[in-house]
């Protein structure tokens, strides 16, 4: 598994938050559905929590969230929270039971952490091109050209490039 793609992303999103103030972080952004750069960051970093927490047991749902609410307000927790997650992540590879609730009925399918693990950094990578509109509207906001970008894209860019 390369965790190396999965820290530099986590890392390109505490940078951006170094940069905010709190009230910058929890502003509803009409262009998000009126969501802030807080509450998407709050979704990344619970999704990550979940997987770790369910490393053990083995059972998966990324619907038990805590939803904790200091994560989409407070840059430092969020910042803090993201460091815990980095600490961790490097694990070894192993099944997992993924159970989802889907209209009124749960599923559940086998999968493993280093899958789980690449569905987040996908996901992370989605919700950051998300928070990236929101940056827009901010002033003296540095992301990296590549902030919220596809690996795959980044790569098909620097093809068409040569």
């Amino acid at each position: 598994m390369n965790f190396i793609a999965v820290r530099h992303t986590l890392e390109e999103l505490k940078d951006l938050l170094n940069q905010l103030s709190n009230d910058d972080f929890a502003l509803p952004i009409l262009y998000l559905g009126n969501s802030s750069i807080g509450e998407h960051t709050r979704h990344i970093i619970e999704m990550f929590q979940c997987l770790l927490n369910s490393y053990e047991s083995g059972l998966l749902n990324y619907d038990d969230r805590q939803r904790k609410n200091l994560i989409q307000t407070d840059t430092n927790f969020a910042i803090q929270s993201i460091d815990d997650i980095l600490k961790s992540i490097e694990r070894e590879n192993k099944s997992i039971v993924l159970k989802q609730l889907l209209f009124e009925t749960y599923t559940s399918i086998e999968t493993n952490y280093f899958r789980e693990l690449l569905y987040n950094l996908e996901h992370c990578i989605h919700h950051q091109a998300l928070i990236k509109v929101a940056v827009f509207q901010l002033e003296d906001i540095q992301v990296t050209e590549n902030f919220g970008i596809a690996p795959s894209t980044i790569e098909y860019k620097k093809q068409c490039a040569q």
